[in-house]
């Protein structure tokens, strides 16, 4: 029999092997992000256990960062990292435990359908080919990589430049978190599109600034939540430095240079199985217009988009309770326009399951090509 083997040598890769002599029995712990104690994201790939029946035992899954996140989880796998679906996972809120049997020598997994630094990379150049983008430098993140940021308008239209909505989309604050980066994937597919009616007018009447990932280190290293100094991205805006999120600090010094009028921040929850939005109804600056804006947001989505619903979500927070190193109350107090969280699954969307592959970067692409009809709407 050929021996077992478990590698990590790649883009994201994260797992920590306990014991490998046995395929009935592998043995595992997730790995804690490499600065910090966050740990859930795991990607790894088994060699040599084709045509056997795997069990793959995390043992650690209890500890981890959100052990409710492994509650009707089912873990991803694919045999050749395009096509991505569910196996057969339980968890007794210890140990999760996952059944396999691969159809070759070669097995990948992971918490959610992967999205590489190569991916992220093509995003870029692939939409800096329109008419309709140029492509921005902002810095550079800790471990030397680029901050890349989309800037789409349609030059030829009427309305004055000036006159047009700044509309930011950024993602992927949590590296881990990758339906994000499908989400917006997803998004700039749509909003490229010159047959697409919706998109032509949002090009007309607005100007995009998209940040497909802000957390480029994290994700390279495997890291479920932090930046390759141990931070948390999404607690970082009150006071970003270059030395600590310098990611942050450069989209925000942007953010300041030339406005907001409409931001989303994108990620995805362990726990819920749903797709939400959260707004930012804890700010002192939270006003009457502003709620207007959320609620007409979230009408338009529902209206247009079975995947998006308002039921299940987080609750809303107290007045003047809100977060402020959060990027979401941030930019809406700092310039009093509407921002939102956009919350994906990393389980199913219960109202509509998928049992072969629950939520997936396909179904994250189409949710990001959705979100265009709202921003219509309110825009």
């Amino acid at each position: 029999m050929t021996k077992l083997h478990i590698s990590t040598q790649f883009d994201s890769g994260a797992i920590e092997v306990v014991i490998l002599s046995d395929h009935r029995n592998i043995a595992l712990n997730i790995r804690a992000d490499n600065a910090s104690e966050f740990a859930q994201w795991f990607h790894f790939a088994l060699h040599g256990a084709a045509g056997l029946a795997v069990t793959l035992r995390f043992l650690n899954a209890g500890a981890c960062a959100y052990p409710k996140g492994w509650e009707g989880y089912q873990v991803v796998a694919s045999h050749d990292r395009q096509s991505w679906f569910r196996i057969a996972t339980t968890f007794d809120g210890t140990v999760m435990t996952a059944h396999a049997a691969p159809a070759c020598d070669c097995m990948y997994f992971a918490y959610f359908e992967p999205y590489s630094y190569e991916l992220h990379l093509d995003l870029l150049a692939s939409a800096a080919q329109s008419p309709y983008v140029t492509q921005e430098r902002l810095g550079s993140t800790l471990d030397g990589r680029d901050m890349g940021l989309l800037r789409m308008t349609d030059g030829n239209a009427s309305t004055p430049l000036a006159q047009r909505k700044r509309v930011w989309l950024i993602a992927r604050q949590h590296p881990g978190e990758t339906m994000a980066e499908w989400f917006i994937e997803g998004f700039l597919e749509r909003l490229l599109d010159g047959d697409d009616a919706v998109s032509r007018v949002l090009l007309q009447r607005c100007i995009f600034y998209v940040v497909p990932n802000m957390n480029p280190d994290g994700a390279v290293r495997g890291n479920l939540r932090t930046n390759a100094a141990g931070a948390n991205l999404n607690r970082e805006w009150a006071a970003p430095t270059m030395e600590r999120s310098p990611e942050v600090f450069l989209v925000r010094q942007k953010m300041l240079e030339i406005g907001v009028d409409l931001n989303l921040d994108v990620h995805g929850d362990e726990a819920l199985p749903y797709n939400f939005c959260v707004g930012s109804e804890g700010n002192p600056g939270y006003t009457p217009q502003i709620a207007a804006l959320e609620d007409a947001f979230k009408a338009a989505w529902m209206g247009s988009c079975p995947d998006f619903q308002d039921q299940y979500n987080y609750g809303r927070c107290d007045p003047g309770a809100a977060n402020p190193t959060l990027a979401t109350n941030w930019v809406a107090q700092q310039f009093g326009c509407l921002a939102l969280t956009i919350e994906m699954p990393f389980k199913d969307n219960a109202q509509l399951p998928d049992a072969a592959t629950g939520w997936s970067g396909a179904r994250s692409k189409r949710l990001g090509a959705s979100v265009l009809q709202p921003l219509l709407a309110v825009l």
